[in-house]
């Protein structure tokens, strides 16, 4: 009796924070989608079914942030829990550059994959494309999809059992028949799935008839900017909005053979982007590393930002349209307000797996499963981050974030800095850094001190004192 009570309380200690049965994993990350894309955030232009059916049997993450506004340094620190600066990965990787993700330090699909999860990786991966920096190298027991950061939208050339292939249709129908094909595979065994969309980047057309009927002949709006163009604006946002409704589609398509399977209330899944996106907002197209969307786009003041060019840590560029559904864990229609960012889902995912995480790891991220629970955990919400653009312009942007106040300094263009106060001005449209109001100066002094801080933490160098 004594050996079975032993037996017992060893298992319990195995099991996943959140029941006995450990849950498949489903993480499907959009690429470029904002977070006010859906129309569960209100945009009545955009059609996502299947997202708002997952903000409605999980939670939605309101305050869910990237900490770098750019493809490779954000899926480096997805894979990581640590910042692009110490991973070395500061901007986008070109085709032309051989480095990527350090092959020492532990990710979660390898901690995954020890735990007995049958691990895979469908689409995008764009975390470095030679040999010894394949996915296979980082957990993945199955890899298919593109190594570099994107593919023409119909008639990609694919990586799949190991060699390059020339596929038919649209990517993004393309990846999701290989997704029904690995779950349909492995239902009968843990698996971790990463899905991702190389939608809605660009190019955003062509889609499916289906998905440019919601859009064809309409005119969305846009956002009220002073010079912007808005005959371009509004083609832009028709098309990028009709992309986002391709990638819903294929959720659709997704969440169905969880439920022909029977599998849906044994899986946890997770939608999200790889960062935010700007069409018109602050006048701009694109993400951290965005271009003017204006007539008569300004000057530059700075040698090392050309003309065109608006490199930046707006909200807009790194805040994700984030849901999670785990049934029996997550309360359906559940909102949950605190910061989290994609530094945060290393942690989470291996404990809800049950997978051990190394004691000597540097994780800058928190598991989020408290919140997920509906607990009340002590929590701060505050918010650092940081972009070296490299690729169109030079940059070594640092940001801090509280909910009242939000300092971004460029340390590779002397005087470049913007301080809003988000408690008045949530839209980020007044620079108060040169502003002589006595809770600006106040502010910008306690965060500029935090990003000291976090910058000595991470044995981050300044390239030039602000």
């Amino acid at each position: 009796m004594k050996r079975l009570l032993g037996l017992l309380l060893f298992a319990m200690l195995l099991a996943p924070a959140c029941g006995a049965e450990r849950p498949n994993i489903l993480f499907i990350m959009a690429d470029d989608q904002a977070a006010w894309t859906t129309r569960y955030s209100g945009n009545r232009d955009a059609h996502t079914p299947n997202m708002d059916r997952l903000r409605s049997e999980g939670a939605w993450l309101t305050s869910s942030f990237v900490v770098t506004p750019v493809c490779s340094p954000s899926r480096a620190e997805l894979m990581t829990s640590r910042y692009s600066s110490e991973l070395k990965i500061n901007d986008w990787i070109m085709p032309s550059e051989t480095h990527g993700l350090p092959r020492d330090l532990p990710v979660w699909p390898k901690l995954l994959q020890a735990a007995g999860y049958r691990t895979g990786l469908i689409g995008k991966w764009h975390c470095g494309h030679t040999p010894e920096l394949h996915p296979t190298h980082f957990g993945y027991s199955e890899f298919m999809g593109l190594l570099t950061g994107g593919c023409p939208t119909r008639g990609p050339t694919l990586e799949k059992n190991g060699r390059p292939q020339k596929f038919e249709g649209l990517a993004e129908d393309i990846f999701t028949d290989e997704a029904l094909d690995f779950i349909q595979r492995h239902q009968a065994e843990p698996f971790a799935l990463s899905l991702h969309f190389r939608a809605p980047h660009t190019a955003y057309l062509p889609v499916s008839d289906e998905d440019w009927a919601h859009f064809e002949g309409k005119t969305p709006g846009i956002p009220e900017e002073d010079g912007l163009d808005e005959a371009r604006c509004e083609k832009v946002m028709r098309e990028y909005l009709a992309s986002v409704a391709c990638v819903d589609r294929n959720l659709g398509r997704v969440l169905k053979r969880l439920d022909d399977l029977k599998l849906t209330e044994k899986t946890l899944v997770v939608y999200t982007s790889d960062h935010g996106y700007n069409v018109g907002h602050h006048g701009l197209h694109h993400k951290g590393n965005a271009s003017w969307l204006l007539k008569n786009p300004p000057d530059s003041k700075y040698p090392n930002i050309p003309k065109g060019r608006r490199p930046n840590m707006f909200d807009t560029s790194m805040r994700l349209p984030t849901v999670v559904r785990w049934p029996g864990v997550v309360k359906p229609g559940a909102t949950i307000a605190q910061t989290v960012t994609n530094l945060d889902w290393f942690p989470t995912l291996c404990e809800a797996a049950g997978a051990t995480v190394p004691k000597d790891a540097v994780l800058r991220g928190r598991s989020i499963v408290p919140l997920l629970k509906g607990d009340s955990p002590a929590w701060n919400n505050d918010l650092y981050g940081e972009y070296n653009m490299r690729n169109g312009a030079k940059t070594q942007m640092r940001s801090y974030r509280t909910a009242e106040w939000k300092l971004m300094r460029d340390f590779a263009n002397p005087g470049r800095a913007e301080l809003y106060h988000l408690a008045q001005d949530p839209g980020e449209t007044v620079n108060l850094i040169d502003s002589d109001r006595a809770d600006a100066r106040t502010a910008m002094k306690n965060l500029d001190a935090r990003i000291a801080a976090m910058m000595q933490t991470l044995g981050d160098r300044p390239e030039a004192a602000p």
